[in-house]
C-alpha cells in the first residue's frame, strides 16, 4: 500500500524500514505536513504523521481529496489532528498508544537530576579547567516531596522510581489509583493543594482544553519558593511567560522542560545558522537554572522499535480490511505522547 511519511527524521529511518520489511510502499519526506505540503500525498490511500504535522479541518479536507483513506500516527497524542472531521471525512486514525512510559519517566528523572545537581554547570566549568565547587550545592532527593500530575502509564512508572529515591509522592488525576496508595504510599489530592506542598513538581496530565496552562499564575503563586517545576508531557500545559516571572522572582528555583507550547517549527529541526525569533524561549535560555531539551524524552530504541512496529501493524490491519485496536473514536482525550 502507498503511504507517504511526513515528518520522517534521521532517527526513526531506519526502525520504520526495518519494520516495514517492504511491505508497504512508504514515501519517506523530511516535512511536515500543512496545507501547502498536503499535495505530496497524492496516490497515497494513506499517510503516516509526527507530533508537529496539522491535520486541522483545512488539511484533512486537502487529503481527502487526493484520496486519503488512513492517517497512521507515530505517537500516541493526537491533539494535532482534527479527529470529528476526519470522522466525517471517512478517513481513519490510528496511533502508538503506549510506546515506552520508561523512556520518558527516565527521561523526567535525568532532567530533575541534571538540574538538582547542577551537572550542566559543572561539566562546563571542568572543560574550562575549573574545579571549584562553588555554586554546585544540590539536594538529597531522599524525603523531598514530590508532585506528580497525572498517574497514566508514564506517572505510574515515574511514582515507581521516584519511589526508590525515598520521595513522598503527591498525585493529582482525576481517579485515584488504589494500588499506588498501597505500594508506594501515594497521597491524592487537589491540584492547588499539590502545588502548594510539592518540592518538586511533574506535569503528566493529557493536553485537553481543561488542562492548557494548568500551571498558571496562580498555582505558581501557591508554589514553594525555589520549587522545582518539570514538564516531559505537553508544551501547553504550561503559561511560560508566567514561569518567566516565577523564575524572576526566585519563586520558581529550577525549570526544566521537554516540551514547549511554540515548538512546532522549532523543535526536531538544526537552526544553528539562523536568528532565533521566538522571543520567550530566548528568554528562557537566558536562565542558569533551566534545562531544556528537544522533545527528546520518548529517543530510546526500545521506544522507537515499538513506534515503527504500531504504525506498521496499523497499516496492515487497515490494508486488510481489519479495525486496529489502536484507531481513535470520536470524542475520545488525547494521551500525552
Amino acid at each position: 500500500m502507498k503511504t507517504t511519511v511526513f515528518s520522517t527524521h534521521q532517527f526513526e529511518k531506519p526502525y520504520l524500514e526495518s519494520a516495514n520489511n517492504d511491505t508497504h510502499e512508504l514515501k519517506l519526506l523530511e516535512v511536515r505536513l500543512t496545507e501547502n505540503t498536503a499535495p505530496l500525498a497524492e496516490g497515497s490511500e494513506a499517510i503516516s504523521l509526527f507530533t508537529s504535522d496539522d491535520a486541522s479541518e483545512g488539511v484533512l479536507e486537502k487529503l481527502s481529496a487526493l484520496g486519503v483513506k488512513y492517517i497512521a500516527l507515530r505517537t500516541a497524542g493526537y491533539n494535532n489532528v482534527a479527529i470529528e472531521k476526519a470522522k466525517e471525512l471517512g478517513i481513519t486514525v490510528s496511533r502508538v498508544p503506549a510506546y515506552s512510559p520508561y523512556a520518558i519517566a527516565e527521561h523526567t528523572v535525568a532532567l530533575i537530576l541534571a538540574l538538582n545537581r547542577k551537572l550542566i554547570r559543572s561539566h562546563n566549568r571542568v572543560r574550562d579547567m575549573n574545579f571549584s565547587l562553588n555554586g554546585l550545592t544540590g539536594f538529597d532527593m531522599n524525603g523531598k516531596t514530590v508532585g506528580v500530575m497525572g498517574t497514566g502509564k508514564i506517572g505510574k512508572v515515574l511514582i515507581k522510581i521516584l519511589h526508590g529515591f525515598g520521595c513522598k509522592i503527591l498525585a493529582y488525576d482525576l481517579e485515584e489509583v488504589e494500588e499506588l496508595k498501597e505500594k508506594y504510599g501515594v497521597r491524592f489530592t487537589d491540584c492547588l493543594t499539590l502545588c502548594s506542598k510539592a518540592d518538586i513538581i511533574s506535569l503528566h496530565v493529557p493536553f485537553t482544553p481543561e488542562t492548557k496552562h494548568i500551571i498558571d499564575a496562580e498555582h505558581i503563586r501557591v508554589m514553594k519558593k525555589g520549587v522545582m517545576l518539570i514538564n516531559t508531557s505537553r508544551g501547553a500545559l504550561v503559561d511560560t511567560k508566567a514561569v518567566i516571572n516565577g523564575l524572576k522572582s526566585g519563586k520558581i528555583g529550577y525549570f526544566g522542560i521537554d516540551v514547549y507550547e511554540e515548538e512546532e517549527g522549532l523543535f526536531f529541526e538544526d537552526h544553528s545558522d539562523e536568528i532565533l525569533q521566538d522571543d520567550v524561549i530566548a528568554r528562557l535560555m537566558t536562565f542558569s537554572n533551566v534545562l531544556i531539551t528537544s522533545h527528546q524524552a520518548f529517543l530510546t530504541d526500545t521506544a522507537l522499535t515499538n513506534i515503527a512496529d504500531t504504525t506498521i501493524y496499523n497499516l496492515d490491519c487497515f490494508e486488510k480490511g481489519i479495525a486496529s485496536e489502536n484507531e481513535i473514536p470520536i470524542k475520545s482525550p488525547p494521551n500525552m505522547h
